[in-house]
């Protein structure tokens, strides 16, 4: 296992933005392999077809997978991606090889080390990285896979969080530098992975740096569970990632926004790995944003303007841009180097680190303003705020008028008591007000 390089990571960060490396779904797709390739020699007689594993080529073609890492190394890419996006048990068992999870993360893992330890060899003023890729995994938490049984989880938690837990464990002995959560669409998925990893700290007694990266489904800024992409940063920031952000789903035009939306929420580094645009079967790789492809005023990339997203996202690096970046998937190792050209010049901004106040002083808090009763707008006057009692402060009650727990109130205790009687309370107020207007014929 390797060491933790948290401290050697800040440092690069807060001196120069960190390139990721790009696509690799759609690098082993060019490659035009077939079901013979996926099989190789040990999986010959396997029961079912294995053509799309993409995970399972670091067992039966790892010459492809090793070529397209080391493409990526060569164009300039800091931090280089195992080829384990669906290493877990769940997502394997669609195959047929679940009992393959662990020795598929170890051979990922160690794949990629190599090759960055050669290259870190090569030039040592420039150190490479392996990030240990999770993902979001076939099954979801979250929501019901039977629109019949809202109710219908197809796994629990501590189900996925042990797979997690099995999968990062692997990417460390591998020799994983970093742990990446990626593709996030459910967060409660991705609070499972971080279950898992912090376990899996506390059993080793020791740590490693963790990136995480949602993905917006679609125009709405939000999540497939239904964040946007800052109540995602709030639900998962106390696992204080060393960088957090956004990738697929949405090419560089429109995922500019939700990045600069993290920046102002996250207090580290922030994270870009857009997608290569809309499918498009007249590109040679199948996507809109491609070098060379004609398109708009300016041939050069398939965008509007050539790069002017991806520059946008740089020159927003003091709001939205502050950390690791990523090609667009089906652009491969073409664009690491203009990439790497776009981000030389620009500095990463200071992080802001915000004091957040601990989960029991927050709670504490929320518990008392509750106690002090509700703001309500008084048509006779400004904003009061209601007393205990249910009156409004500086108002006298009704004679007669008696404010007591109903019957159906028992089991409310004297946290809600007097909520419940401020809502009553303000309900016979706007009750009888409407009653005076109608009799008025106002």
């Amino acid at each position: 296992m390797q060491a933790d390089r948290s401290t050697e990571l800040r440092q690069l960060l807060a001196e120069r933005i960190l390139i990721l490396d790009g696509a690799m779904g759609t690098m082993i797709q060019q490659e035009k392999l077939g079901e013979a390739d996926y099989r190789g020699d040990r999986f010959i007689d396997h029961p079912k077809d294995l053509k799309g594993n993409n995970d399972l080529l670091v067992l039966t073609r790892p010459d492809v997978v090793a070529g397209i890492h080391r493409a990526y190394l060569e164009a300039g890419a800091d931090i280089i991606e195992t080829n384990t996006f669906n290493a877990t048990r769940v997502s394997q068992a669609e195959y047929g090889l679940e009992a393959l999870a662990y020795e598929l993360n170890v051979e990922g893992a160690r794949l990629v080390r190599e090759l960055c330890d050669e290259y870190t060899a090569k030039n040592p003023a420039k150190p490479r990285y392996c990030a240990g890729v999770l993902g979001p995994t076939s099954r979801t938490l979250s929501i019901s896979p039977d629109v019949n049984d809202p109710g219908f989880r197809n796994i629990s938690f501590d189900a996925l969080a042990d797979d997690y837990y099995d999968s990062a464990k692997a990417l460390l002995e591998g020799g994983a530098d970093i742990l990446l959560i990626e593709t996030v669409f459910d967060t409660l998925n991705a609070k499972a992975a971080v279950f898992a990893i912090e376990k899996l700290f506390d059993d080793l007694g020791k740590r490693w740096p963790e990136m995480i990266s949602g993905t917006i489904t679609d125009a709405s800024g939000r999540t497939l569970s239904g964040q946007t992409a800052e109540a995602f940063w709030n639900s998962l920031s106390h696992a204080q990632p060393i960088s957090f952000g956004l990738n697929c789903a949405l090419g560089a035009d429109q995922l500019r926004q939700y990045v600069e939306e993290l920046s102002n929420a996250c207090d580290t580094h922030v994270s870009a790995h857009p997608n290569a645009g809309l499918p498009n079967p007249l590109s040679p790789t199948g996507y809109d944003e491609t070098p060379g492809a004609p398109r708009g005023p300016d041939p050069r990339v398939g965008a509007e303007r050539p790069g002017e997203h991806r520059r946008r996202l740089l020159r927003h690096h003091a709001g939205a841009y502050r950390g690791a970046r990523r090609s667009c998937p089906g652009l491969g190792a073409a664009c690491r180097a203009d990439h790497r050209q776009e981000a030389a010049p620009v500095r990463p901004r200071a992080l802001q680190r915000r004091q957040r106040r601990p989960v029991r002083q927050r709670r504490r808090t929320h518990q008392r303003h509750r106690l002090q009763g509700l703001r309500t707008h008084d048509p006779r006057g400004p904003l009061r705020r209601r007393a205990r009692g249910g009156a409004p402060a500086g108002r006298e009650r009704r004679p007669g008028h008696r404010h007591q727990h109903g019957r159906g109130d028992a089991g409310l205790g004297r946290r809600h008591g007097p909520l419940l009687q401020a809502h009553r309370h303000r309900a016979g107020h706007l009750a009888r007000r409407s009653c005076s207007i109608r009799r008025s014929g106002r």
